[in-house]
């Protein structure tokens, strides 16, 4: 396949390409040999590219095997930088702008909220990379690293999604919009966008560095199967757990992918039989 028509397949594949090292302009020319001509790993490549494509997809083990772990963590290191040195400061530009034409209390509330999100991003890639290191180095050593790094990746990913989704929700219903409407709109589309990439981000993580036997549903993934298996809504389950509607349907994909079931009359079997 050439790889401008796989880009112009799914758009956000664009965002991607700067993380590979891969520049624009790639002609007529394969995703091989773009890939070749970069030293890219392929199988790798198209690996993400499906993660970011399918909200279903799943790599198979032999898929898996063929991907070295150091160029994973590589992928990941990129993101990471990606997101503290421009996405962020990308945002906090267009936050700013809306938030001083708001009125001075409410600019002093919003800059701090997201400065808040933003120290806790950071250190959320500080504790990332302290946890990939370990991995990789338990990996070459072949050592069993349990479940405590792999519980740690998974649960660290919730806080973050969920405090993007709330400040959606803020500026979409309660900062006026009169004066600065299309910025606003922009903001809240990039915005959507960053979240969305994040939740790839920790699929690639969840998927391609968690052991065969760590790819089981999450403590708060099987608080969300319980209550879907009993027919409560993503509104409903929600309004339970106190978390966002957003993170509710995050898990209930996640929980999809890792059971290979998708309906709730599934789950609910898939449930009782688990207890039996």
């Amino acid at each position: 396949m050439k790889m401008a028509d796989m880009i112009a397949s799914n758009y956000d594949l664009i965002l991607m390409m700067p993380r590979f090292g891969i520049p624009l302009g790639f002609g007529e020319k394969s995703v091989r040999e773009v890939c070749r001509d970069h030293g890219v790993d392929e199988n790798f490549f198209l690996t993400v590219c499906n993660i970011y494509t399918f909200d279903d997809y799943r790599p198979d083990d032999e898929e898996i095997s063929k991907i070295d772990n150091r160029i994973v963590a590589e992928h990941l290191q990129c993101s990471h930088r990606y997101y503290i040195e421009e996405r962020l400061p990308h945002l906090q530009h267009h936050l700013d702008h809306i938030a001083d034409s708001a009125g001075e209390q409410p600019a002093t509330i919003l800059k701090k909220y997201f400065a808040d999100y933003c120290r806790e991003v950071r250190e959320h890639v500080r504790r990332e990379e302290r946890n990939l290191k370990s991995m990789l180095e338990q990996m070459e050593a072949k050592e069993n690293r349990g479940k405590t790094v792999s519980d740690t990746f998974i649960k660290s990913h919730d806080n973050i999604k969920d405090k993007l989704s709330d400040l959606t929700q803020i500026i979409l219903k309660y900062v006026p919009g009169e004066k600065l409407n299309e910025e606003m709109m922009e903001l809240v589309f990039d915005i959507m966008q960053l979240s969305r990439d994040l939740e790839k981000h920790a699929e690639i993580e969840e998927m391609l560095l968690l052991p065969p036997e760590d790819f089981a549903l999450s403590e708060r993934e099987q608080e969300v199967l319980e209550l879907v298996a009993r027919g409560l809504s993503s509104k409903e389950v929600a309004e339970k757990l106190s978390i966002a509607v957003n993170t509710v349907n995050t898990h209930r994909k996640s929980i999809t992918r890792k059971t290979g079931i998708k309906s709730v009359a599934g789950l609910a079997v898939y449930v009782m039989l688990k207890k039996n």
